[in-house]
């Protein structure tokens, strides 16, 4: 499931290497900590967490706001990591750019250390990518894909888009755990600011979009080349949001051939396969609407969801269980932090204070 998304600014440049360095150092400390007392697959969910990750990315001395903070913040985990892995079953994948392009084959190379075939998180990570990027098109490029996993085969996925229009960064996280389906709502939340009218065709009401642009996609190349051609000297009507002015129906011929010799049996197949994209997609579902009535949905799913709550009840009440759970998890790391014991203690005495005074208030 996608647990979260977060909206920041488009900020270029790289953090100084004394900071860097210093990052690494922290994430790698901190990882052990958490991973030693709750295990890899709690690390996982903490770094799902769009609010956590921020946190922790604020913890390591970076911009709260700068979209550099998910970039940096990956490069640090995976470098303060390095040599670790196979102690603490714990692996990070991918990166920025051309390193997101490597990120199979480091999941292969340490496939031997693995209880789960390679393969599968190999799937799993470019299906991520490949629904925020064809089957979610909300205008932000992804440019940025790290794939953390254990070696039980527990992954989280945060990867970010660029929009240089509005100069804003996006930001999607992934979460392996509850996933049953990548191609039907696999967002569990999303926070940002609403972006226009996106098509999503990974939507629940997209489910008959998503069944007929399968089978269209069965259709002679041919066939699909010249109604796209025809729907572009049509008038489409004033709520459809796709565009057809970068749709090239010569150039998709290829791909619609490769849709065709293999017969994809569902959506998810569709998207999968290589060469399969936005404008393909986009294609499909133009067809799948103005000529057979399956209309996808246009909304962008976004829905505020906050790590605890708040406590006027909005957007939602203060959920106890998930705070009690953060207050442990800090007070376990506080005890395991490598500082002598007078300061270990006034660091649980101030935790415990904190509670003890925001517990009324939460009631």
């Amino acid at each position: 499931m996608r647990t979260g998304t977060a909206s920041l600014p488009l900020h270029y440049g790289k953090a100084p290497k004394w900071l860097f360095q210093r990052m690494a150092k922290l994430a790698r400390e901190m990882t052990t900590v958490i991973v030693v007392e709750f295990g890899s697959q709690e690390m996982l969910r903490r770094l799902s967490d769009p609010f956590w990750f921020q946190s922790f990315g604020c913890v390591l001395g970076f911009d709260w706001h700068s979209s550099g903070l998910t970039t940096t913040l990956c490069g640090a985990l995976k470098e303060g990591l390095r040599g670790l892995e196979r102690g603490l079953g714990l692996f990070v994948a991918g990166g920025k750019g051309r390193t997101s392009r490597k990120t199979p084959e480091e999941i292969e190379r340490v496939g031997h250390l693995l209880e789960c075939e390679a393969q599968e998180l190999v799937y799993a990570s470019r299906m991520a990518a490949k629904v925020d990027t064809a089957g979610l098109q909300d205008g932000y490029q992804i440019y940025h894909h790290t794939f953390i996993f254990n070696q039980e085969g527990v992954w989280c996925v945060v990867q970010q888009g660029m929009n240089t229009e509005t100069r804003l960064a996006r930001r999607y996280h992934w979460l392996s755990e509850g996933v049953e389906d990548f191609v039907c709502e696999p967002h569990a939340a999303i926070c940002c600011d609403r972006q226009g009218n996106p098509l999503n065709m990974v939507a629940q009401e997209s489910e008959a979009a998503r069944r007929v642009s399968t089978l269209i996609s069965h259709e002679k190349p041919e066939r699909l080349v010249k109604e796209i051609k025809n729907l572009q000297s049509l008038h489409l009507p004033s709520h459809h949001q796709v565009s057809l002015e970068e749709i090239h129906p010569d150039r998709l011929q290829k791909i619609f051939l490769s849709t065709y010799e293999r017969e994809p049996q569902n959506f998810e197949e569709l998207l999968g396969m290589q060469g399969v994209g936005p404008k393909t997609i986009r294609a499909l579902s133009l067809i799948s609407e103005l000529l057979y009535g399956a209309q996808p949905s246009f909304n962008d799913p976004v829905r505020f969801s906050f790590a605890h709550g708040g406590k006027d009840g909005h957007p939602y009440p203060v959920d106890r269980a998930n705070y009690d759970r953060s207050i442990e998890i800090l007070e376990m790391a506080a005890r395991r932090a490598k500082v002598g014991d007078r300061e270990k203690l006034a660091a649980l005495r101030r935790l415990a204070s904190w509670e003890a005074r925001t517990r009324p208030r939460l009631s």
